[in-house]
């Protein structure tokens, strides 16, 4: 494909994607609502277990409908991600030979479970960061959080953590169309851990250093995790070169 068919199809998967989100956001606003509620729970528990007010300010004329807005496209965007994976994916596609695009298959089915973990695992996280950062405040005073910065908090940690979740699975991707060796991602483990400590310690407040390292954790594994599947297929590779040319000098 020309620079150009590649620019057109990138605007074409781009519009689909957008659509998605647009779409289920739509549809979503109806949840909003159940919403609100399950993220006003962890503000609730944190004032029963200090024994005073934490409550969600909505401080200007227009945050309500903000808020409302930003909840219901960060379901849109949850919501739809199997779409817009789909989009990243077939982008890539036209770029590979036949034999490189069963893998199509292998990444959805990865890559859409581990970014709903990864929201899910976020979302788990969230209630102690709640707890822990409003236990600061002096007993006799109250809480008001201002409404518009708590969901913003939680809505970038959600997606963030869910795409830190997706991105040992492009590392697969690229080991499996041969760009991207097992002994490349083991060679840069350390740079990896540190860059992942730095990702969780940015999405995480830097005083919970518990939740920073819980969010960490499984994505090392999941690096890890990558790092394996890639030297077993290069093993598999390396075996039928092997034989290959066994068979030839025959």
């Amino acid at each position: 494909m020309s620079l150009g068919a590649h620019l057109v199809e990138l605007r074409k998967r781009l519009f689909i994607a957008a659509l998605s989100v647009v779409v289920i956001s739509i549809g979503s606003w109806f949840l909003v609502p159940f919403a609100l509620d399950a993220l006003r729970a962890p503000l609730t528990e944190a004032g029963r277990l200090s024994h005073r007010v934490v409550t969600l300010n909505f401080q200007g004329l227009t945050t309500a409908f903000d808020v409302r807005i930003q909840i219901a496209v960060t379901l849109g965007i949850v919501l739809s991600s199997p779409v817009w994976l789909w989009q990243i994916w077939a982008f890539i596609v036209p770029g590979l030979k036949r034999r490189e695009r069963r893998y199509a298959y292998g990444f959805l089915g990865a890559a859409i479970p581990l970014f709903l973990i990864g929201c899910v695992a976020g979302w788990f996280i969230m209630p102690h960061m709640v707890q822990l950062l409003t236990g600061f405040a002096p007993k006799p005073d109250t809480s008001l959080i201002n409404a518009k910065d708590y969901i913003d908090f939680i809505t970038k940690l959600v997606i963030a953590v869910g795409i830190g979740f997706v991105l040992p699975v492009f590392l697969v991707l690229l080991n499996f169309i041969g760009i991207l060796s097992a002994q490349a991602i083991l060679k840069g483990w350390r740079v990896a851990v540190i860059a992942i400590i730095v990702f969780t310690a940015l999405v995480t407040p830097s005083a919970d250093i518990v939740s920073m390292f819980v969010l960490a954790i499984p994505i090392v594994a999941l690096y890890f995790g990558a790092a394996l599947v890639a030297h077993l297929h290069d093993r598999s590779v390396k075996r039928r070169m092997d034989a290959f040319s066994a068979e030839i000098a025959v």
